[in-house]
């Protein structure tokens, strides 16, 4: 039986993903350090809106509001134990929102790093790490996702260990990775070498791409970079709204919905297949990638000028790939999605 993403792969030349989790929650009253995942019990109402946003403003695909419900990451609320049940409702709830869109929707279960370090770096085995995200996966999959959506991953270690995970839990996968460092993840991984990794797994994803990161320039040329292997499996691209910057106390975003649709056309013709926003990213912003898509002509893949003129500079003047990688300005810490 083809899954719900091949099949719609098959009858559309791109897809449009969803935007923002936390941007969104936090909007909604989420409170800074409060895991989002616990809403999928207490507010069922507010997380089945958050998926509604994303189907309504015209995303084919949208990402269940358990990126952070492993057990590694929820024993710091203590809940480590209920990591299978949060994760099930998250894609129970996902699942109610599809089946009324009236139209094909993808219930992608979202699955983000355990947060820990993998040997011989860090403490966490490869077995422990197949073990928190099979746990995970089971929960994603008793709900009804039709898919298992890996994210912000930078280590290779915890990609495999995902991508066995995803296996024992006979379920297909998307995974991708943020290159937020001078153009390499902060493990250090470049787009080609991530290219060969996914080609090498026994247990391919579906798509492979780049998400959250820095910019949307600097997640375009990664996406050249992918493109530039020579792969044929689906590109995805989910960028940030604009670039971060701190503004009376929180972080906001400052790309617009014009930016955004440019963003998603320039993905599009930079060779990505499944669209869509990552920190930042409203339902405006959704709403004016989805008109963009549609209304305007595909066209030749754009230059790294091109790029830069229309969504402004990149953070580094690399994609890690060559000599020349130094950061343009201090990275950033890390985040959660959205």
């Amino acid at each position: 039986m083809t899954d719900a993403l091949t099949k719609l792969l098959q009858t559309r030349d791109w897809l449009m993903a969803d935007g923002a989790t936390g941007t969104n929650l936090f909007n909604m009253g989420l409170s800074s350090g409060d895991a989002p995942e616990m809403w999928n019990e207490e507010h069922p109402d507010r997380i089945k809106k958050l998926y509604s946003l994303a189907v309504d403003n015209g995303s084919d695909i949208f990402l269940t509001n358990s990126f952070g419900g492993n057990a590694s990451r929820l024993k710091l609320h203590d809940a480590g134990h209920r990591a299978r049940e949060l994760s099930r409702i998250s894609a129970e709830l996902g699942r109610e929102v599809a089946d009324a869109a009236g139209r094909p929707v993808v219930v992608a279960g979202s699955v983000g790093p355990t947060g820990d370090i993998m040997l011989p770096v860090g403490t966490l085995s490869h077995a422990d790490a197949v073990e928190i995200f099979h746990e995970q996966a089971e929960g994603l999959k008793e709900g009804g996702a039709d898919v298992l959506w890996l994210e912000t991953i930078s280590a290779p270690e915890e990609y495999r260990a995902a991508a066995e995970a995803f296996a024992l839990a006979d379920m297909p996968w998307c995974g991708t990775m943020s290159f937020d460092t001078a153009g390499r993840t902060m493990m250090g991984m470049t787009s080609a070498d991530m290219v060969n990794m996914v080609e090498a797994l026994p247990n391919p994803p579906l798509g492979f791409g780049a998400n959250c990161g820095t910019g949307s320039s600097d997640l375009l040329r990664t996406a050249l970079g992918f493109v530039a292997q020579g792969t044929e499996r689906p590109i995805i691209a989910k960028g940030n709204a604009g670039i971060p910057k701190y503004v009376d106390g929180h972080i906001h975003y400052d790309g617009t919905p014009e930016l955004m649709g440019d963003y998603a056309v320039m993905a599009r013709d930079c060779g990505a297949t499944i669209i869509g926003g990552c920190c930042g990213t409203m339902p405006e912003h959704l709403k004016a990638m989805r008109e963009a898509l549609e209304t305007r002509p595909r066209g030749p893949r754009p230059t790294l000028d091109q790029i830069t003129e229309k969504l402004g500079a990149f953070s580094s003047a690399g994609d890690g790939t060559g000599d020349d990688v130094a950061p343009v300005r201090e990275r950033r810490g890390r985040r959660r999605r959205g």
